[in-house]
């Protein structure tokens, strides 16, 4: 059975038997499912639709459950500090999932693009494989993969889009840090709209990326399957936008939790978990804007 309160710092919460990590492994294996046949074009993009449904009803009910055990006193500070260090990890392991993708980008651009171009041993990357290739960035490849006609492309400018997605992120990280201020000193009229402005921010990042997303599709001939470039491109800003969106989504939460009276100056670990992601994600976010767009 599960402590019903956790005030003693001796005790520490153990939670009842639940169904909603099952439920969230079947919504994630349906993602992926969805996500294969999205790739392998067995299907258009509603496929993700099942596993999308299962993993939103998995997230309301599971968070709602740990809000109302929150709310009725079941987490004493040895529980907080058990949140905290689980977010700390998280975070770590975001980190290590965007090194993986900038690691493959950093490998095309200064290791395998001048192999192919003759560097190194070049009657093996050049001289047979690939005797005309120029060794130039941004590059879909030796074989010209992708792309409208014949894998002509236009790589995306740093300006104007992604510019004023710079200075949106970097405008919300400002907000939620003031508002994270307000909470701490009981201002909650400038809590709830300094971070309901930066929730809004989140959206509009968002919003201005699936324009951009349209306008390389439609007029650029920049695609996930255009190379090196296009892959890299598209799988890097394609993650970071769902981190931004999820962000967004969660702040969305924490907002509406604020105007119910949730939170005090000295217990707001919650609102601290989701500013250390937007950080994150604010930072991530500045390595794109240099190493995709600008260099």
């Amino acid at each position: 059975m599960a402590n019903a309160h956790a005030t003693d710092s001796n005790t520490y919460y153990i939670p009842h038997g639940s169904p909603w990590p099952i439920r969230a492994s079947v919504a994630l294996f349906a993602m992926m499912l969805g996500a294969v046949g999205f790739l392998n074009d067995w299907a258009g993009g509603w496929i993700f639709l099942p596993g999308a449904v299962l993993l939103a009803y998995m997230f309301f009910g599971w968070f709602s459950l740990v809000i109302d055990e929150n709310q009725h006193g079941a987490y004493n500070q040895q529980v907080d500090r058990s949140f905290r260090m689980g977010m700390m990890w998280f975070i770590f392991s975001e980190v290590m999932f965007f090194g993986a993708f900038f690691g493959a980008l950093f490998y095309a651009r200064v290791l395998s693009v001048p192999w192919l171009g003759g560097e190194g041993v070049k009657v093996f990357t050049n001289f047979i494989l690939w005797p005309h290739f120029e060794p130039t960035w941004p590059t879909n490849g030796p074989g010209r993969v992708g792309g409208l006609a014949d894998g002509n492309f236009t790589p995306m400018a740093p300006t104007p889009i992604p510019a004023i997605n710079t200075a949106i992120l970097l405008t919300s990280g400002l907000t939620v840090t003031i508002a994270h201020h307000a909470l701490r000193s009981g201002n909650r009229t400038r809590l709830a709209v300094f971070l309901g402005l930066t929730f809004l921010l989140g959206f509009t990042f968002v919003g201005l990326q699936a324009h951009e997303y349209s306008e390389a599709y439609r007029d650029l001939g920049l695609r996930l399957t255009t190379g090196i470039y296009g892959s890299t491109f598209f799988m890097l800003t394609g993650f970071h936008g769902l981190h931004v969106t999820i962000g967004a989504i969660m702040l969305t939460v924490i907002w509406l939790r604020v105007l119910r009276g949730h939170f005090t100056p000295t217990r707001h670990f919650a609102f601290e978990a989701v500013s250390w992601y937007w950080h994150f994600v604010d930072v991530v976010w500045l390595g794109l804007f240099i190493f995709v767009y600008w260099l």
